[in-house]
Parts: structure tokens; sequence; C-alpha cells
């Protein structure tokens, strides 16, 4: 019998109970040898515990090194910082990987995407320093720093290596911020020379959003601080068919956590509605990252037949399906 891994099982709020369970269902059926650790966290569990990331969720996935997360709800502009941020912060997951590659049978301007998206994930404006200066003013300080980009620029060109990927970018604003900036396009560049079999460029942050709606397939590996990657990923998802089939992964020395991209949706909770697509995407890519390729691929096969037959999409699609009928329709294309 195949030994099981242990993984955390965080199924957020709003829609986040809902395609969790999709997924789980669907990897259930797909027989992956994961056994589920479920914890709660966001703000239900602020008004319980007192706190939206209690320290038994860090103590699980340091324990279990792996977690797939549902969707948390974030306010804005008030109340509590993102739990995604507290928990790259916490468990030291200084890689945000976001895949943004052209779906079958999705809705989308463009054919042919298939980018990477490598963003710094803890530090730049994320490392949340500022200060109210009086009422009229305030101050975020943007923090670079040398190791952390040398850091994230590794694991780009590592991810291109073991990926066979072409190219990898280094995305900046360094015309303007010529310290901050400067100093990871130095870092970045420190690391490429290890490289020569890869090839490198360096693109402005706002030329490349250009450059990516004119012609993304010019792009592969994008290596980014924090914000800028941020932003670009969601650009990314935008030339694929948005957020709700975007995955994400959250990669660390000791631990990971995959996660869908896309929000909570407080407004669609509980209506059996939502699209488990990104969700069940991020979950492939933890199964690659537990070294069952062969179940992901699978599961991604079954889902892309669901895509490419279009009989069985949620409305963000453009069909009628439940999140249930969605899942069971993968579920009946699994081989």
């Amino acid at each position: 019998m195949t030994q099981k891994h242990l993984v955390t099982l965080i199924p957020g709020d709003g829609i986040g109970p809902e395609i969790t369970r999709a997924v789980t269902d669907i990897l259930q059926a797909a027989h992956a040898p994961v056994e589920w650790e479920e914890q709660t966290a966001g703000a239900a569990v602020l008004e319980k515990e007192g706190e939206v990331l209690p320290q038994r969720v860090l103590d699980s996935i340091a324990k279990n090194k792996v977690a797939l997360k549902g969707p948390i709800t974030t306010p804005i502009g008030k109340g509590f910082r993102s739990v995604n941020v507290a928990l790259r912060k916490a468990l030291d997951l200084y890689a945000c990987v976001r895949p943004a590659k052209t779906l079958p049978g999705i809705n989308s301007r463009y054919s042919g995407v298939d980018l990477v998206i490598v963003r710094e994930n803890t530090e730049d404006l994320y490392a949340g320093i500022e200060r109210k200066v009086d009422d009229d003013t305030a101050e975020s300080i943007k923090r670079i720093t040398r190791g952390a980009s040398e850091r994230i620029a590794r694991y780009a060109f590592d991810y291109a290596v073991q990926n066979n990927r072409r190219k990898v970018t280094a995305v900046s604003k360094a015309n303007i911020c010529k310290f901050s900036d400067g100093l990871f396009l130095e870092a970045v560049r420190t690391v490429a020379k290890q490289y020569p079999q890869i090839a490198y460029e360096e693109v402005l942050v706002d030329n490349l959003c250009m450059q990516l709606v004119i012609n993304p397939e010019a792009y592969d590996v994008l290596v980014l601080p924090n914000l800028y990657g941020d932003i670009v990923s969601d650009l990314a998802a935008g030339l694929t068919g948005g957020l709700g089939v975007a995955p994400g992964a959250n990669i660390g020395t000791h631990a990971a956590v995959f996660e869908a991209v896309h929000g909570s949706s407080p407004t669609l909770a509980g209506q059996n509605k939502a699209n488990p697509t990104a969700l069940l995407l991020s979950a492939c890519l933890m199964l690659r990252h537990l070294g069952e390729a062969d179940c992901a691929q699978r599961v991604e096969n079954a889902l892309m037949g669901v895509l490419r037959e279009g009989t069985t999409l949620t409305f963000d699609l453009g069909g009628t399906a439940t999140t249930d009928e969605f899942a069971r329709a993968v579920i009946a294309h699994l081989k």
C-alpha cells in the first residue's frame, strides 16, 4: 500500500469551504495518496480565538511541510493584515510561483500563453513597514535586500533548468527606484552568470505590462520583487481566463503552501456556484511537489477534458453547472 502524505488543509472562508470540498472529493476519486489534517483560519476564527492565524495552524504546516489552502477574506484598508502575508512571513515561504497557461475551452483573447511568475514573497512593501506621519500623511518603506533577491533569482533559474524553460526575465523599476530595484537587478545578474544555459534579459515593469498585452508569447519565466510580482501575476491570469483558473504556490526551504490566487468572494458563499479550477490546479502543483506527478497529470487531464468538452462549466466560465456538478464531471473524466 502506498504511504500517504499528511497535508494540512485550510478550507478558508467565503467560497473556500465549497471549492475545497470539491477538490478533496476529486483527489479522493483519483486515489491521491494524501491524508488531510484540517485547520481553520480567517475571520471566523478571529471571533472565536482572537487571531486570524492561530499558532496551531503554523505548527501543523511546520510539522507536515505541505498545506493546501482555500481563500481567506482580507479587509481592505482596515482590520487584520492578510493571512497569506502572515503565512509567508512566519514560514519563510520566499518564492511565490504562479503559472499562467492557456487552457482548452477557456474564453480568452490570447492563445499559446505559457508563463511562470516567480515573485519574491517576504519583503518589499509587503514587509509592512509603514507609519502615519500625521492626519494627512502616511509612509510605507520599500525594503529590498541582496540576500532575498539572490535567493529568489536562484529559485527562478533552478526552476527554469528543472522544467526545461528557455529564458528568465528580471522585472524592476530600477530607472526610478535606483537603490532598491537597482540592488534587486544587481543580485539577479550575479545569479544569472551561474546559469549560462538559460537566456537572461531585463525589462522595466511598466514596459512589461504593455509587452504582455501585445505579445505574451515572448516571455517565459519572470522573476520580480514582491509588489510587481503580485500585480503582474494577476495581469498574466487575465491573459489566460482570469483568477478563477489561476493556481499558486508559496515555497520555502522547509514548507510549502498551495492556494488559489483568487479571493474568497463572500457574496457567493453557500450558493454552490464557485469554480474550483484554480484550487484544483494548485492541488496538482502540490502533488508534483510531493513527488506524485502521475496522479497530478491524471487529475489535470480530467480537468482539461471537462474544460475542452464545455458542457459542465460554472457560471464564470459561461456555463450553469454548480460547484458539485463540475467536480463530478472531473471525476467522471478520471482514467
